[in-house]
């Protein structure tokens, strides 16, 4: 299942692809509204936060249909842990398609992180990998 975010990106959870089975994966429907205040305390409400960062760049806008998936894990505090690896990108596009799409997850991740979450799901998911898909769906804005 893939949750449509703002402007037509999804995030997908479990049985979308497959994954290393420890990964933290949640199917997780978001909107402007999920932005709520305080720490974040499950997954659902940690995805959001992590996905409330993403834009959609520029140079993609033209672009069809496009996924990719970014794996990574938080400290107990909800910072990053190393650097986020890119999984898995799809896109009907050129390699200039797929930079522009890597570039703007990466900033997205920076951007969010670290990620005000509570002491109990720090101690959680702290050096568990985490994915997150985006689904962008290309000018239309349909969802998934």
């Amino acid at each position: 299942m893939a949750a449509v975010v703002p402007s037509g990106i999804a995030i997908a959870g479990p049985g979308l692809s497959p994954m290393h089975p420890d990964t933290l994966r949640v199917p997780v429907q978001t909107s402007r509204s999920d932005d709520a205040e305080g720490p974040a305390d499950t997954l659902q409400t940690l995805y959001p936060k992590l996905t409330a960062c993403w834009q959609v760049p520029a140079g993609l806008a033209g672009f069809a249909r496009t996924e990719i998936t970014a794996r990574f894990a938080l400290r107990r505090d909800g910072s990053v842990i190393g650097e986020p690896r890119i999984t898995f990108a799809m896109q009907n596009a050129d390699q200039r398609g797929r930079e522009i799409l890597t570039r703007a997850t990466l900033d997205a991740i920076r951007r969010c992180t670290p990620v005000a979450i509570t002491p109990a799901l720090g101690a959680a998911i702290a050096g568990r990998p985490i994915a997150l898909r985006f689904i962008y769906q290309g000018p239309q804005g349909q969802g998934v």
